[in-house]
């Protein structure tokens, strides 16, 4: 609920134009009843939800004499200034015309034109306490142009805000995408560096022995010693097979001979 202290703040005097445009343009009310609902809204009302469909509450009345000063400032002398003005130039007029005709006709007589000066003092009585009551047009101009100023310095900085969002929102964006590339960059330079441990073991498989390679050429020397050992004692017995061949050889030779000798 939305609460005020008095109607004569800046917040209270606009409530009273809203009900004046709500009371003569929205319910098609006559001007004297708009007239006496605002001034006993002025002097005595509390709660405004039944003139407008806001739940507004007014802390303290302003009373019969404030209100009716209020009254006739806000609504009286700003909705109705101009109608009371011209109602004085048309009691002026009506002055003149009566008076003119009286210094041509016996039917206009004295009571007349004094009814019609009664009248147009009436309506200069009443002007003048329009003019006495005049609104502070510079206040509320200023409160006016106050809350203008401040309408657009909130725009602007609504604008300004809106603007580094989207400024923020942008970054974000890149710098989403900037991690991205980052994170592709270290996932290549991952694979490059284990592309470079396979190259750096491949080079130190052919720049140095295996040792799985020297323990097989033991092996294979080994085996070559070995079968050579075999080879020489293959030699020596072949050797020896000849050596004892030859003996035979000569020894059946040497048989034949002495045989042959013999017989």
């Amino acid at each position: 609920m939305k609460k005020i202290d008095t109607f004569s703040s800046y917040e209270g005097r606009e409530i009273l134009h809203r009900i004046f445009q709500k009371l003569r343009y929205e319910k098609r009310l006559s001007s004297m009843v708009s007239l006496i609902t605002l001034w006993r809204i002025a002097c005595f009302e509390k709660q405004m939800n039944k003139y407008l469909n806001e739940d507004i509450s007014v802390a303290h009345t302003l009373g019969l004499f404030s209100g009716t000063f209020l009254w006739m400032e806000e609504i009286v002398n700003r909705f109705y200034f101009s109608t009371i003005n011209s109602f004085v130039y048309f009691g002026a007029a009506i002055l003149l015309v009566l008076i003119g005709m009286r210094r041509f006709s016996d039917k206009v007589t004295d009571e007349i034109v004094i009814a019609g000066i009664i009248f147009e003092a009436m309506m200069l009585m009443m002007v003048f306490v329009l003019m006495l009551f005049s609104p502070k047009e510079d206040t509320y101009l200023e409160k006016n142009d106050e809350s203008t100023e401040t309408a657009d310095l909130q725009n602007d900085l609504l604008d300004e805000i809106g603007e580094i969002s989207r400024d923020f929102a942008g970054s974000l964006v890149q710098l989403e995408k900037l991690t991205e590339t980052i994170e592709k960059m270290n996932e290549n330079q991952e694979l490059i560096a284990e592309r470079l441990e396979q190259i750096m073991e491949n080079f130190a498989m052919q720049s140095a022995p295996n040792p799985q390679m020297l323990d097989e050429m033991k092996l294979v020397n080994v085996s070559l010693n070995n079968f050579g050992n075999n080879l020489n004692s293959l030699n020596s017995q072949i050797e020896s097979l000849r050596k004892e061949e030859i003996e035979i050889a000569v020894r059946k030779e040497f048989e034949k001979i002495i045989s042959n000798k013999l017989t």
